[in-house]
């Protein structure tokens, strides 16, 4: 947006180029070009043959060194540069945003202190001025901070032309960036395949843990069932052989009595059961009862 603004700003002075046809036209050109409102952007009119030919006017050839200045340069460079053509007062407060424009992108010390000596100034008041007039014209976005004399710079428009033979240096870069990317972007596909390789390790443990722990569960179930299952045949073998055991000594014991004396000898094994069982509530659980009979 702020591109396509300053571009439409300068194109009536592109128009103009072709009828500059002298060099203190042309000369004109840049100090009209240079003060008018929302023009940041001054390589294509740089590259207009009427203004590359100011290079050979020994009268004229500053307002082109001055052109070059407004295009990628900065205030500094204005000042430590002689001869040059003096500056009214809309270009001076153009070519120190631009010089704004050009320290906030770079990153450099963006103190109070620091920014008055690169843009030329004298007091807070003015630096703090210049840094609103720079906001309201889409230069960037920043906001200041008195109390620690800083100016925090959150964007910048890109509305500064590149320097002769950058672009070497850019492509430089830009394939350096593209190294550190390719790099990281390896690193992250080997971390990737680590973490992987580590779940499926740990999920493949714990299927043969659970395949373990199912195995001891149905061992031990099984043998219950056998402990169980043993429990109950001695208990039934116990009780047949005291059941026969009884059986037995009742049969001896009927076969041996004479006849007629059944009754009175049963009355009497009888009293004499409740003699030996009486206080003992638990003979009968001892198996008393199956000898004494059926």
């Amino acid at each position: 947006m702020e591109q396509m603004k300053a571009t439409n700003a300068l194109a009536p002075f592109l128009a103009l180029t072709k009828s500059a046809s002298s060099p203190r036209a042309a000369a004109d050109l840049i100090t009209r070009a240079t003060s008018a409102p929302n023009t940041f952007i001054f390589a294509e009119l740089l590259q207009a043959p009427q203004i590359q030919a100011l290079a050979e006017s020994a009268d004229h050839a500053s307002h082109l060194t001055l052109l070059k200045i407004f295009s990628y340069g900065t205030y500094t460079d204005y000042r430590n540069t002689s001869s040059l053509p003096a500056l009214n007062e809309a270009q001076t407060l153009k070519l120190r945003q631009l010089s704004l424009l050009t320290l906030a992108k770079s990153q450099t010390d963006l103190s109070y202190t620091s920014l008055l000596g690169h843009l030329g100034l004298e007091t807070t008041r003015e630096l703090e001025d210049l840094v609103i007039s720079a906001i309201y014209a889409g230069l960037l976005n920043a906001t200041l901070d008195p109390y620690h004399k800083l100016v925090a710079v959150s964007s910048v428009a890109p509305l500064r032309d590149l320097p002769p033979n950058s672009i070497p240096q850019m492509l430089s870069t830009l394939s350096e960036w593209s190294t550190r990317c390719v790099s990281t972007l390896a690193d992250l596909e080997r971390q990737i395949a680590s973490i992987k390789a580590v779940a499926k390790q740990r999920a493949k443990e714990e299927e043969e843990w659970a395949a373990t722990v199912e195995k001891l569960v149905e061992g031990k179930g099984s043998g219950d069932s056998k402990d169980k299952g043993k429990e109950v045949d001695e208990k039934s073998s116990g009780s047949s052989l005291f059941a026969g055991l009884g059986r037995k000594l009742g049969a001896g014991a009927a076969s041996k009595r004479p006849s007629g004396e059944g009754e009175e000898d049963e009355a009497m094994e009888v009293d004499d059961e409740d003699e030996l069982t009486k206080g003992k509530p638990n003979a009968k659980k001892r198996g008393f009862g199956l000898l004494g009979g059926k």
